[in-house]
């Protein structure tokens, strides 16, 4: 398929911010807010970057992409299906005893999940890793993963980095959901990770900070860490938690929290409305 740009990209987006309210709100369980906020580089990864054969998911050359904030795994399925990888009706399954839509990524039961997660901090290893087996190997497809600001207190991160920057993975980019908010509270109250960009710089990483919901921000990003050689991209997205449902955003409350009836009448109004409004209808 051709790849999507500007408004054809937010119109995606919010048809997937939907969906995935739709789904943890039939499951009465899983994280609306942190897929709300990474839902954007999501989309902008699957529709317009990334080497990909929905019709064949496990396509040798195809790019990598692993979430490595597993429980936001109401984004990647929702672009998944989107992008036609499973019926979009199969969301509906999300974290039911009968269906394979698991709550965290499932790569033996879901196709187009490269690797299954959930465990905050192993992602990144696991995508390090796949990005040396592509150096060794002489392949050019790229390999992305996306962490969270909380993700990164975990010190299995930080042994990833210092792993990609030795190896010189200029192959691997990795983008850090930094939404401010955790389980448990604000980041900088609970376990202050900032400056993040002098970190990872630290690390011998390029870095890039971004709006992680402006799409030309997102694909200039992408762009830049696609010509960086030599070493590795951090790409640090300032987001809104639970963007897109206006009582939803910044709220830490929403973390992992599924919305009642009531609520979900709102939020599905607010989707709906914003994509009317794209649609240009």
């Amino acid at each position: 398929m051709a790849k999507l740009y500007g408004k054809d990209l937010q119109l995606m987006a919010a048809r997937a911010r939907l969906l995935a309210v739709d789904a943890v709100h039939t499951a009465a369980s899983g994280h609306p807010g942190g897929s709300l906020s990474c839902m954007d580089i999501v989309t902008a990864l699957y529709f317009n970057e990334m080497k990909v054969e929905p019709a064949n998911p496990r396509w040798k050359d195809r790019d990598r992409f692993v979430l490595s904030k597993g429980h936001c795994a109401p984004a990647l399925y929702s672009v998944l299906a989107l992008r036609g990888y499973f019926p979009v009706g199969d969301l509906k399954l999300l974290r039911s005893i009968e269906g394979h839509i698991s709550g965290h990524p499932d790569m033996q039961h879901v196709p187009g999940v490269d690797m299954s997660t959930g465990s905050l901090g192993q992602g990144l290893s696991t995508a390090v890793g796949m990005a040396l087996a592509a150096k060794l190997k002489a392949q050019d497809h790229r390999c992305y993963a996306l962490c969270g600001d909380g993700e990164v207190e975990e010190g299995q991160i930080w042994e990833a980095a210092m792993a990609a920057a030795k190896w010189h993975l200029d192959n691997l980019c990795v983008f850090v959901d930094v939404n401010g908010l955790q389980i448990d509270g604000r980041t900088a109250d609970v376990m202050p990770s900032e400056p993040l960009d002098k970190k990872f710089e630290a690390f011998n990483w390029n870095v890039i900070k971004i709006d992680g919901h402006d799409f030309d921000q997102i694909l200039s990003a992408l762009d830049s860490a696609r010509s960086f050689k030599g070493a590795p991209t951090a790409i640090l997205a300032s987001t809104v938690k639970g963007k897109g449902v206006s009582f939803m955003e910044g709220q830490a409350g929403w973390h992992g929290k599924a919305p009642n009836d009531e609520q979900f009448a709102q939020a599905k109004a607010e989707l709906e409305a914003k994509i009317k409004e794209l649609e240009g209808n």
